[in-house]
């Protein structure tokens, strides 16, 4: 049987990308050392940052 896990993920999303977005991908992977699953999170992280920013800043005004 396999391991418990504190958040497991049972969602999983593919996409289409080009030659050129793969290649700067797998740049990124090797400069990292992380997987294109802890990229993505973390670039799903910064855009929310990016949009939720604004409305922080309307909020403190």
């Amino acid at each position: 049987m396999g391991r418990m896990r504190e958040n497991p993920r049972y969602n999983v999303i593919s996409m289409r990308i080009s030659d050129e977005e793969r290649e700067m991908l797998q740049t990124i992977m090797e400069t990292t050392s992380k997987s294109v699953s802890e990229i993505m999170r973390e670039a799903m992280e910064m855009f929310k940052a990016q949009i939720t920013e604004p409305e922080t800043l309307k909020k403190a005004a």
